[in-house]
Parts: structure tokens; sequence; C-alpha cells
């Protein structure tokens, strides 16, 4: 949620290309490969005249490393690795998840119209034999109707149990495959925002960035104010106010930043790069942002109000002990009247007063 970083080296009118290469190369002296590397990719998008968007210096990352020598890339290619989710994998097992879902459901159909069609015959049949009965026959005549009837029945029943078990069989698959990709989704429809499975994932990862570069990131959890709740006492309206949160959010955060559903209408941000004064300061903004949206709730104007949790990511800690230290941040937000948020850093509280 920090504004964007302005570049020290920014090209000034008239400067050539290689002039801007030349003071980026001023900048302070790379401390491994990857940055010497990088360096090198922003160089080669300045001489070129490019602007270095992510999408550009994504480009040139790939194409410049073909270049370098195996170790190099070899280097380079297991530090990236801690960033990546595999999501391209992931896609392409939920896309044939999804595949087979609809196989299933399309036999499942196929065997729904088999018996719809099974007993349209039956129906005829029935008719048919209504009105034989209907006409003139003795008792013997009769007598042989209805064993044809029963006969006919009896093949009806054979074919729905057998096509009943097929319908049972392709229905229990069917629900395997729309739960597992159930477990398999990232995304939470009801808030519009990433979903806990996700969010877990994520800070397990930066959990492993932070162990090998060394950088500081926070994670702050946010609430609807409890009395806030209770002062409205309206389910639908609680919800309303719940996904404006969530809008708000979204709306704050920054490229890096993951948001995310964490449960019960708690939501969470992993604010990576970001140090505990950062995060602080994040959080006094979002507090603001949010005490200065208002919510109609019938003819009634109220102000929405968040309590925050702020916790720093810490390697010696698990992803739940990181969790809980943010959460307990909440609490002790709630203690002091005063503040709208509390960072946790297990040993000792610092609080934020409102805004």
């Amino acid at each position: 949620m920090a504004g964007p970083l302005k570049s020290r080296n920014r090209r000034e009118p008239g400067e050539s290309p290689k002039g801007a290469a030349a003071s980026v190369a001023k900048m302070s002296e790379p401390t491994s490969d990857l940055e010497v590397y990088s360096k090198e990719v922003l160089n080669a998008l300045i001489m070129d005249n490019l602007p270095p968007t992510p999408n550009n210096f994504s480009l040139y990352f790939d194409r410049l490393l073909e270049d370098k020598s195996e170790n190099l890339r070899r280097q380079i290619h297991s530090m990236l690795e801690l960033e990546e989710n595999n999501d391209d994998e992931n896609t392409i097992m939920l896309e044939q998840s999804l595949k087979q879902g609809f196989s299933s459901v399309k036999n499942i159909l196929g065997v729904t119209a088999n018996l719809y069609k099974n007993m349209s015959l039956m129906t005829k049949i029935l008719e048919k034999r209504k009105k034989e009965l209907s006409d003139d026959v003795d008792i013997q005549s009769a007598s042989g109707i209805l064993n044809l009837l029963e006969n006919d029945v009896a093949k009806l029943n054979t074919i729905l149990k057998k096509q009943n078990t097929q319908m049972k069989t392709m229905y229990d698959e069917t629900a395997k495959i729309v739960k597992s990709v159930e477990n398999e989704t990232i995304f939470d429809n009801k808030f519009g925002v990433y979903n806990k499975r996700y969010l877990l994932t994520k800070l397990e990862q930066e959990l492993e960035l932070i162990k090998e570069f060394k950088h500081k990131s926070s994670l702050i959890m946010i609430e609807l104010s409890r009395d806030l709740k209770e002062s409205v006492n309206n389910e639908k309206a609680v919800m309303l106010m719940t996904r404006t949160i969530a809008r708000l959010l979204l709306k704050t955060s920054r490229r890096s930043d993951t948001v995310a559903h964490y449960g019960n209408g708690v939501f969470s941000m992993l604010l990576k790069h970001t140090d505990i004064e950062s995060a602080k300061k994040a959080s006094e903004r979002l507090c603001y942002l949010v005490s200065n949206s208002n919510f109609f709730l019938a003819d009634r104007e109220i102000q929405l109000k968040i309590s925050i949790g702020i916790t720093e990511i810490l390697p010696a800690y698990t992803i739940e002990e990181i969790v809980v230290s943010a959460m307990k941040g909440i609490e002790k937000a709630y203690e002091d009247k005063k503040v709208d948020f509390a960072v946790s850093l297990r040993t000792k509280v610092n609080s934020g007063e409102k805004k």
C-alpha cells in the first residue's frame, strides 16, 4: 500500500540511453550474482530505450539469461524457484479435473435421458394394456394381458435398477471431482479476494524467501469492528459492510500485496518487503480510508470502522504462530478504545492511535 518508488536515476531531458546506463552503473556495488545480472538487465532496457516495466524486465531477464554460463543460469534458477508457486501446473491440473467433471455430468445427463425414455415407454405400454383391458374381453384374455404387463414391468425394473446403479456411480465420481476442484481453488467468491489456502501458501513461500534474502515482511489481519457489528445487529447489513471492507482492501493494496479472506469475516494482507513501521503506516491509512467510507442502512448513515492486528513474519516461527500473533494484535487493539490497530511482537505490543 506504500506509494510507488521514485527512481533516483531518472533520465533527464536530452540525456542519451548510454548516459542513463552509466548513471545506473554508479549505484551501489552489487553484492551477489543476481544483483549484478539484474542491473545488467536494467541497463539493457535503458539502452534499448524501453520502460523498465515488470513485463519488459521479465522478458529481458529471460532473454539475456540464455547467453550466460550454465553455472550462473543454474544459480539464478535455484533462487527463482523459491518464488515460483507452480501456477501453470496447478492451472493445468484444475482444467483436467474440470474436464473430467464435465464428462461425468455429460454421462449423468445421458443416463437421465435414457431413464426418461424408459419411463415414457412404460407410460405408452400402460396405455396400450389399459386399452386392451377396456375392450370386451373374457377373464382368460384379461389374465393374459396382465401377465404381459407384469413381464413389461419386470423388464423395465431390471433396466431401471441398472441405470440407477450407473447414475449413483457417476454421481459419486462427479462429487469427488467437484470436491477436488473446490479444494484447489485460490479465490473466495463471497468477498472477491484470495482464500485462506492461497494465503497460507504465499506465507510459506515468503518465509523461505526471508530465510534466503533476509528482508522484512509483515502480516496484518483485519476485521469489521465488533462494536459496530453489535450496534447494527443485522446479519445482511454486516455482510454488505464486510464486502465493502474487502473492496477497500483491494483498492488500496499494492501489486505485491496478497489480500485474502482468512475466515469468519477476518481478512489478511501479506505485505512483502514491508517492515513493522511501514506496516503501521499502511494500517493507519487503511483505518483512515475506511473511517471516511460511510454505509447507508435504510435512513441510517453508518461510519465504517475496522480493527487491525500487525505482526512481523519471522523465520523463527511457524505459519500458525505468525497468524496467531497477528490475531493477538487485533485483541490488543480492542483493549484500548483509542486505537484501531496494534502490533504484536510476541514480546511487546505497540499501538497506533485513531485518526
